[in-house]
Parts: C-alpha cells; sequence; structure tokens
C-alpha cells in the first residue's frame, strides 16, 4: 500500500519541481492509561499518513496529509508553499547509498497482542503494586508498530519497520503520617517487559523513602540514577546540535579536539544498535544511519548534522535529521547514545555521598552556560558504600559541562532511558543544599 501512495504522489510532482523527498508513516497502536487503579483511557489505533517535501528554483515547500484520497492535491499544495520561502541553495536531498541492516528491532507478538491482553498486563502490575501495600496514583502501557518508505527524486527508496512497548507506573504510600512517591518505568523493542518487577521496585522505593532525615548543607559526592542522570544529560547533548553550534547556541563550538570529559568516557551516538530504541536503517530523510563518536576517550570529536545544517558547516551529515511524524520536517536530534566508560567506580567506594533517584526541574537548566538547580528527589545518604536514611527536601546545583569533566560510571545494569544508554552515574563536588523538616 505504501508503495501506491508514493507512487502516487511521485506522478503528480516529479515534473513540477527539481528534486523531491516523500514520506509515508504507517503507526499501529494500543494505548492504556490508569488513574489510581482504574483503567481510564483505553486506544487501539491505525495511522497512516505522508509528508511531501519538493525544492523548487532553490525554495523548500512542504505539505502532509493523513486522507489517501488527497496525495495528488497534497503534491501541488507541497510545490505551492515553496514560494512561501527563501532562497537556500543548502536544502538538497540524501543521496544513494548502502542501507545497512539493523538486528532486534521487530517483535512478531505484536501481531497477536490483543487489546484485552494488554489491560491484563496493566492490570497484574497495578494489582502487584496494591498487593506490595503501595496505592497506584497512575500507570500507563503503550504497544506500537511503526512502518515507513522515504523515496526521493535522488534514487533513495528505504522501507523500514520496528515495534516499540513501553510501561509506566506510579505510586504513593503513607505510614505513620509520612507519605512518599515513586515512580519508574521500562520500555523495549520486545513485549519482555516484566510488570510485576516493575510494580515491586516502584514500591520498595516509596517505602524506603519514608521517615527522611536532613541533610548537612555540604559539597557531595552524588551518585545520579537513571532518571537523575537523563534529566540533566539533556542539557549537556543538546550543546552538540550542528544547529546550536552554528548559531553561538553551544558552549562547545570552539572545543573540537579538546578535552570535555572524563578521559575515561567515550559517548556513541549509534542508530544502528541491536534493539536500540531508536535504531533504524536511514534517519527521517533518507541518510543511511551511521555511527558517530561524539566523545572519545573525553575529548570532542562530532557534532550532530541533518543534512540542511551540514550543507551550511561545509561537512557531511551525521544522519541525524529525524521525524516525529509525517507531520513535521526532520529535526537534529540524536538517536542511541551509548555512554561508554572505560572503568566503572563500586559504590563500596563512596564513604560519604548522597544517591537521588530523580531530579525535578531538569527543564530550568541554562542550556548555554550549563548551570543547573534542581531538586533531589527519592534520594538517600551514603555511608561507608551503603545507602542510608532516605534525605528530607534538599537541592542540587552545580554545572553540567563540568561535572562531566570527572563524571565516572558506577558498577550497575546499563539502561536505555529515551535517547540515552547508561549506568548509574557519579559525579564528584556537587553542592547539596539540605533542609530541615
Amino acid at each position: 500500500m505504501i508503495y501506491e501512495i508514493a507512487e502516487k504522489a511521485k506522478k503528480a510532482i516529479e515534473n513540477d519541481c527539481d528534486s523531491y523527498e516523500i514520506y509515508i508513516d504507517e503507526t499501529k497502536s494500543i494505548e492504556l492509561d490508569s488513574r489510581k487503579e482504574e483503567l481510564n483511557f483505553s486506544k487501539e489505533e491505525i495511522e497512516c499518513g505522508v509528508g511531501i517535501r519538493v525544492i523548487k528554483d532553490n525554495k523548500v515547500g512542504f505539505a502532509f496529509t493523513s486522507n489517501m484520497e488527497k496525495i495528488v492535491e497534497t503534491a501541488k499544495q507541497s510545490i505551492e508553499n515553496t514560494k512561501l520561502n527563501k532562497v537556500d541553495e543548502n536544502y538538497t536531498f540524501a543521496e544513494v547509498e548502502k542501507v545497512p541492516s539493523v538486528e532486534k528491532v521487530y517483535d512478531k507478538k505484536f501481531n497477536d497482542l490483543s487489546l484485552e491482553e494488554s489491560i491484563e498486563f496493566l492490570k497484574s502490575t497495578i494489582d502487584t503494586a496494591l498487593d506490595s501495600g503501595c496505592e497506584v496514583t497512575g500507570s500507563g502501557f503503550s504497544a506500537s508498530e511503526g512502518r515507513s518508505l522515504i523515496l526521493n527524486s535522488n534514487g533513495v527508496s528505504i522501507e523500514d519497520e520496528g515495534t516499540g512497548f513501553g510501561i509506566g507506573l506510579s505510586v504513593t504510600i503513607q505510614k505513620d503520617g509520612q507519605i512518599a512517591t515513586a515512580y519508574n518505568s521500562q520500555s523495549s523493542r520486545f513485549f519482555d517487559l516484566d510488570g510485576e518487577k516493575l510494580a515491586t521496585e516502584v514500591c520498595d522505593l516509596a517505602k524506603s523513602s519514608l521517615n527522611t532525615k536532613p541533610i548537612e548543607t555540604n559539597d557531595y559526592n552524588v551518585v545520579l540514577d537513571y532518571y537523575a542522570a537523563t534529566g540533566l544529560l539533556q542539557t549537556f547533548i543538546s550543546a552538540f546540535n550542528g544547529e546550536n553550534v552554528m548559531r553561538g547556541r553551544s558552549i562547545l563550538k570552539d572545543k573540537m579536539g579538546c578535552e570535555i570529559a572524563n578521559s575515561n568516557l567515550s559517548i556513541i551516538d549509534n542508530p544502528l544498535l541491536e534493539k536500540g530504541m531508536l535504531t533504524a536503517k536511514c534517519d527521517g530523510e533518507g541518510s543511511v544511519s551511521q555511527k558517530t563518536d561524539l566523545v572519545k576517550e573525553g575529548v570532542l570529536n562530532s557534532f550532530i548534522y541533518d543534512i540542511y545544517t551540514a550543507n551550511k558547516a561545509g561537512v557531511e551529515t551525521t544522519s541525524n535529521g529525524l521525524r516525529g511524524s509525517y507531520l513535521t520536517t526532520p529535526m537534529i536530534s540524536p538517536t542511541n547514545l551509548e555512554f561508554k566508560f572505560s572503568e566503572m567506580k563500586d559504590l563500596e567506594e563512596i564513604d560519604k555521598g548522597v544517591l537521588t533517584t530523580s531530579v525535578l526541574g531538569a527543564h530550568t537548566a541554562n542550556p548555554i552556560s550549563g548551570d543547573f538547580s534542581v531538586e533531589a528527589s527519592n534520594a538517600f545518604k551514603i555511608e561507608n558504600g551503603e545507602l542510608t536514611d532516605p534525605i528530607n527536601k534538599a537541592m542540587i546545583s552545580g554545572n553540567i559541562f563540568e561535572i562531566m569533566k570527572n563524571v565516572e560510571g558506577l558498577k550497575s545494569e546499563i539502561k536505555q532511558y529515551g535517547q540515552f544508554i547508561i549506568p548509574k552515574l557519579l559525579v564528584h563536588d556537587l553542592r547539596v543544599v539540605g533542609q530541615n523538616q
């Protein structure tokens, strides 16, 4: 079906523009959401749409539709929309290259997964939390299958497919006048999620967060659990965006070849990663996927680019022109970001410190300077290599670019949360401001 749509769009535009790009996206999905322990939203949906970009007289135009009866009109509209834009010779489309293979991105179980089975899976997760003595404040489950086709006037024609599954759970617990909350999630390309394990871990975290104690204001070794780490790393990674670099909005703009992180750390943008949540044969504009070493042993090695920004910068695209769907044009974004440490520390090596499970307010970090001040959530004291008292409200402040210079990996499971594939992180000399009970 998607090839028929593409052919129809191609015939409508190929003689009226200089070059074209047709992107077709078909998604089947199941979404569930609960308020407290009761299911309050469920949706099973199939969506198909097409986005068409054209270049005419060095002007770009874009139009999209989900109405397959209006392919010709949409194609014509994309050409008409070129009149709204200025001449810009930096717009070009992907060239033909050998398409790489990707592994473990599709689970055939999706084809047999029913709405009823999905509801039962979420209900089982909720029941496990309730049996553990926690009150469920919210939960959700999603499953999706996506197929895409991108082709252009340069001869590019790449079809891709993949599945994704996710579950999230938030709970609260009350005991002796004390209240604690906790949240966690799992995601995978395969329906191998363990909802009962998730519920048990979330409830255990909530229970262990009761009876908090104040902490003295000081500089500490701070362990950032996965959510806390990803919250702060968003600001760090935005500095690798080629557009931010060109516009002077990146502190790293003049740091190529300089040491910007611990020499034990290398960071790879890897859209070819087996089972990666953002793994694909190509990006959203048909540039075949490639690994990019952003940081090699602490040294800045590369920024990330889409075709347009790469042309402006006089470099090659890094295949990071990603799309959210057919509704949008490509935008620079990382894929699977692997944080690899050559050495890892053990929790037992920390005499005095703090572990924080997540942070509140990471979005308020200064995107250029990297300064941040966030509230620690589900935080614990570390004493003589062990987690001890849960901490009453505390603020953590620092600078993400400074702390990356001596960040270390903590011996722990490597997990993917969003774009980040990381262990727990250990950062040194972060300011922790305690608050009294």
